[in-house]
Parts: C-alpha cells; structure tokens; sequence
C-alpha cells in the first residue's frame, strides 16, 4: 500500500494538471499536487483531511456523490464542461471543468480509493458562450432585417442557408445551385454571371436580380457575396447575403418618375414663362419707344409753349417711359441668360473692366466717381454673360451711392482652391448707401427691390440675373454690408470650365 502510494505520489507530483488522491469512504486527501492546491484556493494544509471538510461547497453541487460512487462501485465517473462553484477568501466563484474520478485498486483487486483530475476549461467556456451569443446575436439581427445568409460549398457544390434565405427565393425544398438559376428573371441570368466572373478578380460579388415568384410576380433582390481562399489561393467557399429590395426599388421607380414629371412640368412652365417674357418684352418695346420718340417730337415742336405744369406732365411721362423700357430691357436680358448656350473662351476680366469703365464713363464723370482695381486673371466664360455680370455689379456699386458722397469702387480678386478645381474671388467694395444683413440674400430675388423706384432706377433684375450668370458658370454669388457703411459683392468663379459651351 505504502509502495503504491509513494508511486503515486511521483505521478502527482509531476504531473501538469490538477490531481487529488483521496483515500476510504470518508475521502481523506492523501496526495493532492500544486496545481490542486491552486484550484482548491484553500491553502496548501489540505493533505490528511478529509475531501468533503475541505471544500464542503460541493456538496450541494453533488460532486461528493460522485467521488464515494466511484470508490463504492469501482466505476469511474467523468463530466465534461461542468460548472463548479469553489469559496475563495470568502467569495464564491464559478468555474468550468473537464473532471473525472477514477477507482484505485490494491493488490486484491479492491477498492481503496479515489483519482480526481481536472481541467480548468473556463476561459474556453466562456468564449464559447460569448461566439454562441454573437451568432445568436447576428442570427436575430439577419431575420430581423429580412436578409438571409448563405454559404455555398464550392468542393460539394452543398448550399448552407440561414434566416430568409429560402422565403426570398421562394424555394421550399432542398436549395441547389440549378434551382436558384431557374428562378432568376432570364434577363437577369447574365447580370449573375458576370458578377461571378468579376468576383473571380475582385473576390466580392454584388449585383441585383429579379426572382420569379410561385405566381409569376417579380421580386428584386441585391446579392452580395465573398470567395473564400484555401492556402494555396483555391476558392473554396463563397459566402454571403441576399436581401428583398423590391419595396426598395418600386420606392425608387416611384420617385424616379414623380422626379421626371416634375422636371417635364418645371420645363414646360419655363418654356412657358421664357415665351411669355419674350412675348411681352418685344410687343411692349416697341410702344415704349413710341412713346419716348413722339414725347421727343412734341417737346421740340412745342418748345417754350409748354406751361410749367404741362412741363411736369411731359417729364414724368419720359420718365414712365425710361423706367419701361428698362423694365423691359432687364426681363429681355433675363429670359436671354438661359435662351441658348453660350460658347466658352478665354476673358481677360481686366479687358472686361476696362470696357465697362469706357460703357459708364458718363456716369462716372457725373457723380466724380473713383474706380480701384487689381489686376484681374484670365477665366474660361461665356463673355457676354461674364460682362453682364460685372456691368450689374459695377453700375450698382454707381447707383446706389450716398448723396454728397463721391462712389469709390474697389475691384480686387484672389485665387481659391475648391473641391472642383481653382477659383478666382472677386470682390466688388463700394462705400454707398450699403445693405440691410436682413436683406443681403432677398436682394438676389427677381423682381426684389429695397428702394422706391423713384429714388433708384432698375427693373429688380439685375442682381437676380447675376446670381443665374454666376451658377450658370458653376459659381456662387454673395452680399454683405451694413447700411450706410457700403457694400461688398462677392463672386466665385472657376478659371476653367468643364464643358465648350454654357
């Protein structure tokens, strides 16, 4: 007994796992290892006293039972991945183990004690739980969403499918590679393969397809998917998701057209409007220039006959008649912008600037007006739009001055990156009669205007038809001032077009 014992003793001892021998019915602990010990947590004074005094907590746990069946019985017990609470300094702890009690035989073939080993499995219980939970996890996240999964053995040809997978194609039976094409749309076959073939490069498979239906009605589908490589780069697996977009896609179609009708009615309503403007513009112009030309003829025919009062009439009928004819020269040069496109060249903006300072040079002289300017770089435009835009500015900057106060017109320009490509800014300073921050972006309404006609001529389109040159040329447009303190007009521009014509 001695010498079994001792025997034993060198197989415990050495051994890398967790024993205990325990000895007669009442389990006394005759060898248990350093690893034991540590497992136990109960102190390395556990040889010579009894199993069950030692760690009394499993008795509740029926693990005693266990061990005295095994001495009673001679049958060994084992129990895999169990759990098993241990008392440490006081507190209770949960472990997992692979366990096992053998019977010890003596000489005489009976029983006369007890091998325990374990192994301590919690590390590798608890990531299972925590892999178990992510599919869970991800399993309700798949039926939720209404995708299903799929896995396609490329050796075995065998597909492993989850969540809505066979509703979507509307397959009950076993799914195959052969009944999935037969239920794609004939036209739609084609799409399939060619994302397959480009998968075999890019290892990812994308397209859309439409499913057959029991009842011949049409389902679209997106379907993604990955290939997946053994070592040796030989695909060996595609695995992937489907998913049910019809609702999706007659969304869309729904849109696209409601999008289409809009923009036929949007163009309709512009032809429309465009018509009209030039309808009224050009059976209006002729009248007014009557008008002005006989007002011309009476006043020379009458000379000094007109009394003060007649006078006064004659002068406001010119004046109706001058402000007319700007009215509608402005709705002319508005309609005109998107009439017809413009071809694109090459605009010195410092040519431009000196042409629009000889067109006011009148007006300038009148009211002792200073024009500064930088030097301005060369931009890709349509030029008469271009010149249209900086006349506006230039001659508003002119107009809406302070009495008394001489305009001083600034002109500088920088160059900014964009997300397109370089821009130039050109700002246009003036000291007048400045804007409202209420107003800064009303005044780019047609047909706005912040002051009486009477105290500043225009048609109210001028600024309006500044915004359209400016986005017709991929630009932007901005104000700001503060009243009596002068205004700063800002354009973007780019310094090269995309296209040959605007």
């Amino acid at each position: 007994m001695e010498g079994t014992l001792q025997l034993l003793r060198d197989i415990v001892d050495n051994a890398p796992l967790p024993i205990g021998v325990y000895t007669g019915s009442e389990l006394k602990i005759e060898l248990a290892n350093l690893a034991m010990i540590k497992t136990w947590g109960k102190g390395d004074k556990v040889l010579g006293r009894s199993y069950i005094e030692v760690l009394p907590e499993l008795g509740k746990q029926r693990i005693f039972e266990q061990a005295l069946e095994v001495y009673r019985t001679g049958s060994a017990f084992h129990a895999k991945d169990k759990r098993v609470d241990i008392v440490m300094d006081g507190q209770q702890k949960t472990f997992y183990f692979n366990y096992c009690f053998m019977p010890l035989f003596d000489q005489q073939g009976l029983v006369y004690g007890v091998m325990n080993t374990g192994m301590d499995i919690t590390d590798l219980h608890l990531a299972k739980e925590k892999v178990q939970s992510s599919e869970e996890q991800l399993r309700m996240a798949v039926e939720a969403s209404g995708m299903g999964t799929y896995e396609i053995d490329l050796l075995s040809q065998s597909i492993a499918t989850s969540g809505n997978f066979s509703s979507i194609w509307d397959i009950k039976d076993t799914i195959t590679n052969e009944k999935i094409i037969s239920k794609l749309h004939p036209d739609d076959i084609a799409v399939r393969e060619k994302a397959h073939l480009d998968a075999q490069k890019s290892g990812v498979i994308s397209y859309q397809a439409r499913i057959i239906n029991e009842d011949k009605s049409l389902r679209w589908t997106n379907i993604t998917g990955k290939i997946i490589r053994d070592e040796n780069g030989k695909p060996v697996k595609i695995t992937g998701i489907i998913e049910d977009i019809d609702r999706r896609k007659t969304l869309e179609e729904q849109l696209r057209k409601e999008a289409r009708e809009t923009t036929q009615e949007l163009q309709r309503s512009n032809d429309d409007l465009q018509h009209f403007a030039n309808l009224v513009s050009h059976d209006l112009r002729e009248p007014v220039r009557k008008v002005k030309t006989f007002i011309s003829r009476m006043r020379d025919e009458m000379q000094s006959d007109f009394s003060q009062r007649l006078e006064w009439y004659v002068g406001k009928i010119e004046h109706s008649a001058h402000r007319m004819q700007n009215v509608i020269e402005g709705i002319l040069a508005y309609s005109a912008a998107d009439k017809k496109k413009q071809p694109v060249e090459r605009i010195d903006l410092n040519r431009i600037l000196e042409g629009i300072k000889t067109d006011l040079e009148l007006v300038i002289q009148e009211k002792n007006a200073v024009l500064i300017s930088s030097e301005l770089p060369e931009i890709q435009g349509a030029r008469i739009l271009i010149q249209q835009l900086f006349y506006n500015l230039v001659h508003n900057a002119l107009k809406f001055s302070r009495a008394e106060i001489p305009p001083k017109v600034i002109i500088s320009s920088s160059l900014v990156q964009g997300s397109g490509g370089d821009l130039v800014q050109v700002c246009i300073q003036d000291n007048g009669i400045g804007i409202d921050k209420a107003y800064s972006e009303r005044i780019f309404t047609a047909f706005e205007r912040l002051h009486s006609k009477d105290q500043y001529e225009g048609s109210g389109l001028g600024l309006s038809l500044c915004r359209k040159i400016a986005e017709r040329h991929g630009g932007t447009i901005t104000a700001s001032g503060e009243k009596d303190k002068g205004a700063v007009f800002t354009v973007v521009l780019p310094l090269k077009q995309q296209s040959t014509a605007l």
